[in-house]
């Protein structure tokens, strides 16, 4: 057994593994399955996560709900990785799912300027910078694919969830700067 492969989902039978990998019928889209997991991703943050995030209890909650999450992502997408046969292959979701929430980190402090009004465009821009991050593989994000088992398959799009977040605190410092 390897971090990047428990061995705790070799006991589950294969259709719950690669429907938790595939967030059921989402992973089978015929195009863009990743971004169609990263669409699902963003209302799973806006139902769960964007209530917690207004104190800093309701942080600390979040960050262990992610972390539990992506605990599970790792194990799940190593064993559907296995099953499937294939090296991280599209239809796989759950890495982006779950990563999502990471995007957000700290979004009260991201409305600022323009996004005051609608806190909805702070949603719609931290989805497009990570469906751009996460295609694109840029900053040494790709090298993170080369880690073995599910922490490959997981850890890229951990990476460009959390420069999400960075451009986007970025821009709400450039806002809050230019407004001075």
């Amino acid at each position: 057994m390897s971090l990047g492969h428990p061995i705790w989902p070799r006991f589950l039978p294969s259709s719950v593994v690669l429907n938790c990998a595939r967030l059921g019928p989402i992973g089978r889209a015929r195009h863009a399955p990743g971004t169609w997991g990263s669409l699902a991703g963003l209302v799973y943050q806006l139902v769960v996560f964007h209530p917690l995030a207004t104190s800093l209890r309701g942080q600390a909650v979040l960050l262990v709900l992610v972390a539990i999450g992506l605990w599970f992502a790792v194990a799940i997408c190593a064993e559907a990785e296995f099953r499937i046969g294939r090296r991280d292959p599209g239809e796989i979701i759950l890495d982006e799912f779950v990563s999502m929430p990471l995007c957000f980190l700290g979004w009260p402090a991201m409305l600022v300027g323009p996004w005051q009004r609608w806190p909805i465009v702070v949603f719609v821009a931290g989805f497009a910078i990570f469906r751009l991050f996460d295609i694109t593989k840029l900053l040494g994000i790709k090298k993170l694919q080369d880690l073995p088992g599910g922490l490959g398959v997981v850890m890229d799009d951990v990476a460009a969830a959390l420069l999400t977040c960075a451009v986007m605190h970025g821009i709400a410092a450039g806002f809050r700067y230019y407004a001075a």
